[in-house]
């Protein structure tokens, strides 16, 4: 009885955890809710704090949640050519992301929910990123180039699926902002890693096949 006693503390605690605050309330109903909410940006020390922030868990089942993710791709959809966004780029720290899905036909976009990358490939593929949060910005970057993602949609339906590509690059791009990771301080944290170049086709693969 103790031990189930316990356990229910912790559910509690785990669900009341992920109550959207009042001031989370606040900017997610702001004005128009049909309408984008802005884009946060480094150059504003306020929003800079914001998106170096750690996301916590969203509530998929919370009426706000579904008032955010559709805030969230009007804001993307406002950009000039943005393939992704993350919740903290609209003042939000919970874990949500929008990513373009070049991996399918029509490219569509979705939103993904408590996502995390339960594996990375150790192959990986260098290339350029910007960011919709910091102006002026561009730089090569190592992603892996395939990954393993798990996370929930509107109705807490659970979802697991591989994910290699552009697609995966922009996966890692997003998640990296629920952790309050920028790009410009990835770039400057890994200017001192090295990378050995592979072949992933060996000659001598290609005589055993």
């Amino acid at each position: 009885m103790k031990n189930l006693s316990a356990l229910l503390i912790l559910v509690m605690g785990f669900v009341h955890a992920q109550k959207l605050t009042a001031n989370e309330r606040s900017i997610i109903n702001q004005g128009d809710v049909n309408t984008a909410l802005p884009i946060y940006q480094t150059t504003d020390s306020h929003q800079h704090k914001t998106l170096l922030s750690l996301s916590t868990e969203a509530d998929p089942l919370d009426p706000n949640t579904a008032v955010l993710v559709k805030r969230m791709k009007e804001s993307l959809l406002s950009t000039d050519g943005g393939v992704g966004i993350a919740a903290p780029q609209v003042g939000i720290n919970r874990r949500i992301i929008w990513v373009q899905r070049f991996d399918k036909e029509g490219a569509p976009l979705e939103y993904f929910i408590n996502p995390v990358i339960v594996w990375k490939s150790d192959l990986q593929n260098l290339g350029p990123e910007g960011d919709l949060s910091i102006p002026d910005f561009r730089d090569q970057f190592y992603r892996s180039k395939v990954i393993q993602l798990e996370y929930v949609d509107l109705k807490g339906q659970k979802y697991s699926e591989i994910v290699e590509g552009f697609t995966a690059v922009i996966f890692q791009h997003e998640i990296d902002h629920l952790f309050g990771i920028l790009i410009s301080d990835k770039k400057e944290k890994e200017k001192n890693d090295s990378y050995k170049r592979v072949d992933a086709y060996q000659k001598s693969d290609l005589n055993r096949r």
